[in-house]
């Protein structure tokens, strides 16, 4: 059953730093603080209306949850936790950052019924983190890795490819570090550079070249496929679709559909495989993957017919990949 979630933004409040690339405003799309009386009338609106609770989890999203006050937070967790339990939601997830993370704000998490944590980890190369002013450390992330698998919770990673003093290699070198953590779940976020932050002001002087968009999928894509392999789920692969995003972007990475796009282009590597030096291909592939493996506007039949290879792709009945025809 496919798991979903009842989110709950809570502005960029508390956080002890400004990274590069945070306008939290346009990431989260909201200012207003909600008080535990409207986390109340959200998830008793979700309970009505949510075919299945048992899989949804209440999640705070849209800052550093555990650096917000403490009793603001208890406030929200409170009124969050009478959601939570037999014939009700499965739990509550949150987000906040590595540095936030001690044993105090665990116990305080377990008890109001707190089941995942995810940590915006963004990068492992000290350099990087520096740059973009994360004032966190590589040593951080895993520390508090740690200490969420000590207390039970699921641990989910967070991480940016393409930031200011990033490469392709030092994204791949992340990746592989947060992999080594094993994370329950993880989200790609390529960058997308928002007006007012720092890292825009850095783009626009030039001081800062993002990747091409291509590149920024060719990238994720291997992280996708990588991660499938070692059963790692990734829940999120490129920022949501938000108006606020389309409108104050500067720079970057952003396709409503950018998971779709990675997908297509995991495809087009096994295809390309399957081809070898044949001039023609026909596959069949899983009813539910036929737009994937035809690509974007039809991308992977066309990169097949620069390559010289004509490409047919029909369902295939088991849900397999299967060549039906090659010469």
């Amino acid at each position: 059953m496919k798991h979903s979630n009842i989110s709950v933004f809570v502005p960029h409040i508390g956080c002890p730093h400004l990274c590069s690339f945070c306008d939290q405003r346009t990431i989260s799309g909201a200012q207003h603080l909600p008080d535990g009386d409207e986390v109340r009338a959200v998830c008793s609106q979700a309970l009505a209306e949510v075919r299945s609770p048992e899989n949804t989890e209440i999640a705070f999203f849209g800052g550093s949850f555990t650096a917000i006050h403490e009793d603001y937070m208890l406030e929200l967790l409170g009124a969050a936790k009478d959601f939570v339990g037999e014939g009700k939601f499965r739990g509550i997830r949150c987000s906040t950052r590595p540095d936030c993370i001690d044993r105090r704000v665990l116990a305080l998490l377990k008890e109001y019924g707190v089941t995942a944590i995810e940590l915006g980890a963004q990068s492992m190369d000290e350099e990087v983190l520096r740059a973009n002013e994360r004032g966190h450390s590589a040593e951080d992330v895993v520390n508090a890795c740690g200490l969420i698998r000590e207390y039970g919770f699921e641990l989910g990673l967070q991480m940016m490819t393409g930031l200011y003093k990033s490469s392709t290699e030092k994204d791949l070198a992340t990746f592989r570090k947060l992999a080594e953590l094993k994370p329950d779940t993880l989200r790609i976020y390529p960058v997308v550079i928002l007006s007012g932050t720092k890292l825009a002001e850095l783009y626009l002087s030039g001081e800062y070249v993002p990747y091409s968009f291509e590149e920024a999928v060719e990238i994720c894509s291997e992280m996708l496929g990588e991660a499938e392999k070692l059963g790692i789920r990734v829940i999120k692969c490129g920022l949501h679709a938000s108006e606020f995003v389309e409108q104050d972007m500067v720079g970057g990475f952003y396709h409503p559909a950018f998971r779709e796009l990675c997908e297509s282009r995991i495809y087009l590597r096994r295809i390309e495989q399957l081809a070898g030096d044949c001039s023609f291909l026909k596959i069949a592939v899983p009813a539910r993957d036929i737009s994937k493996a035809v690509g974007h506007g039809r991308s992977n039949i066309l990169k097949m017919k620069e390559k010289g290879v004509e490409l047919k792709i029909a369902p295939a009945a088991d849900g397999s990949i299967t060549i039906i025809e090659r010469r």
